[in-house]
């Protein structure tokens, strides 16, 4: 049994992608690769235990992804996003009926994080 899981998000800008991903969510870049310059990246982000790879690849996966994140700093984080005032997203956090307190951000590929954290 596989003992990580590397969730693979579709990105057809970079400069986007690291605005989203570094700037907002505070993730760092761990590498980056591409075949020849000006070929399309692949880039592996990461924030403390979760780690997610970015493609602009058309064949590794489609735009419109979902993913869900356990966080504990849930507030915090809700904090901090609003905090700098990213025209693209103004998330709230949801209780939902399963018992969980949830925020969506989707980035802007289409791709989806849901934060939760048991409540």
């Amino acid at each position: 049994m596989a003992s990580a899981i590397t969730p693979i998000f579709r990105m057809f800008d970079e400069t986007k992608a690291r605005e989203f991903y570094v700037d907002l969510l505070d993730f760092q870049v761990d590498w980056e690769h591409r075949f020849e310059p000006g070929m399309p990246l692949y880039m592996q982000v990461s924030k403390g235990s979760v780690t997610l790879h970015l493609s602009e690849h058309h064949g590794d996966c489609s735009p419109g992804s979902a993913v869900r994140m356990e966080t504990p700093e849930l507030q915090q984080l809700h904090t901090d996003i609003l905090s700098k005032n990213y025209k693209y997203a103004k998330p709230a956090i949801e209780r939902t009926p399963w018992g969980t307190r949830e925020m969506t951000l989707t980035d802007p590929f289409g791709n989806r994080i849901i934060f939760y954290t048991e409540s």
